[in-house]
């Protein structure tokens, strides 16, 4: 380098190599391409996902990284990391989709879902059929000769519906059908659909595996090479891909999720019975609940009950809107699994694409209020619930 002009050398920085040592957490691989000596192996790497690092949009170690992480803690075969929960729902729905093909999901779904299948039945002729997901027979019944596709959530959004997993599963491999599991709600602590039979498993990295609110991603799990190889075509040539930084984020949050959501899940149970027990409050929608329909459900298959929920106020949606406007110490904002506690209106955001009469399949009211706890003090946050419910 010595006798290159500064012009130049400013451009070939020098890299260090790592001798006899290793860097103690993951580095951020901050470059959109890379270097080769053989054509060959360039080319090799074009093609398939656990190649050479290309290019950014391809592969890159950060990302490869985070995509080994997830698949590990999910038990499957390889995974593909995305710029958003969506980014991640919809290379997989349009990726193995074609005009014609029926897909069966369970009623309660998150909005953004909800949206992307509404817009695949309009723009692509894909037919969709709605059952109970916790009814293998009814999805056995729902299936057709274009069925391809079974789409659960482990626990629905918002409203917390605990889907069934070993059976649903069962019934769409039967069928020969693939199923996807949005697992964003339970995280990997919680709840490992491939172990239960699912071919898919989606997350919103955003929420509990980055978990600090300050990137934004998501990551498909594939059970099987087939169907890896696949959507990462499809994701690629999309642009769908994560970015190194957001990756690098998201790595450094996963180390401290078996800790956060342990918190998560005793602040949510402790709020949860407290609520379910005010005389402002209609009902109380968590799993942990006795009431809750998908109780029996939910003790049988997680070791926790998650750390979100739902509640309906007696006065309806005016006391909601009183409420979300009296709290201090929790937030209205979007989003869920960070460490503060946030709370948002489902009707009128995550799913206000949604007809009255979709809002009613999800079970979601006018007054439905939407808590996703954080990992403050519980008594800190009771306090704050307990004066906003006095003014609603």
């Amino acid at each position: 380098m010595s006798e290159l002009r500064p012009e130049t050398r400013t451009v070939h920085l020098p890299q260090p190599p790592l001798e006899g040592s290793r860097p103690i957490t993951v580095p951020l691989y901050q470059t959109s391409g890379f270097v080769f000596d053989d054509p060959a192996v360039f080319a090799d790497g074009m093609n398939r996902p656990d190649g050479p690092f290309v290019y950014g949009r391809l592969s890159n170690p950060t990302v490869r990284s985070l995509e080994e992480a997830v698949a590990g803690l999910e038990g499957g075969v390889g995974a593909v990391a995305t710029g958003s929960g969506m980014g991640a729902i919809n290379s997989v729905l349009l990726g193995l989709l074609r005009p014609g093909d029926h897909v069966i999901a369970q009623k309660a779904l998150y909005g953004g879902t909800a949206g992307a299948l509404n817009d695949l039945v309009a723009r692509f002729g894909v037919e969709v059929s709605y059952v109970p997901e916790d009814d293998p027979a009814a999805l056995r019944a729902a299936v057709r000769p274009s069925t391809k596709l079974v789409y659960l959530e482990t626990i629905a959004n918002p409203v917390t519906q605990v889907a069934d997993l070993p059976g649903m599963c069962a019934a769409a491999r039967e069928a020969g059908l693939v199923s996807v599991v949005d697992n964003t709600f339970a995280s990997p602590i919680l709840c490992r659909p491939i172990e239960h039979g699912a071919d898919i498993v989606v997350h919103s990295t955003t929420k509990y595996l980055g978990g600090h609110t300050d990137v934004l991603g998501g990551i498909a799990v594939f059970a099987s090479d087939e169907l890896h190889r696949k959507v990462w075509k499809y994701a690629t040539g999309l642009g769908a891909t994560a970015d190194p930084f957001a990756a690098w984020l998201t790595l450094r949050g996963i180390q401290t999720l078996p800790l956060r959501m342990e918190r998560h899940c005793a602040n949510a149970h402790e709020l949860a019975l407290r609520l379910d027990a005010h005389p402002a409050v209609a009902a109380v929608h968590w799993p942990g609940l006795p009431s809750h329909p998908s109780h029996a459900l939910a003790a049988k298959l997680l070791p926790g009950f998650g750390g979100v929920f739902s509640f309906d106020l007696v006065g309806g949606r005016a006391a909601g809107e009183r409420f979300m406007s009296a709290v201090r110490l929790a937030l209205l904002a979007p989003s869920l699994g960070g460490v503060e506690t946030l709370i948002l209106h489902p009707a009128t955001t995550s799913h206000k694409s949604l007809t009255a009469e979709e809002l009613a399949r999800h079970g979601i009211g006018e007054g439905t209020v939407r808590v996703a706890v954080g990992i403050e003090h519980v008594e800190d946050l009771w306090a704050d619930f307990e004066q906003a419910l006095s003014r609603s």
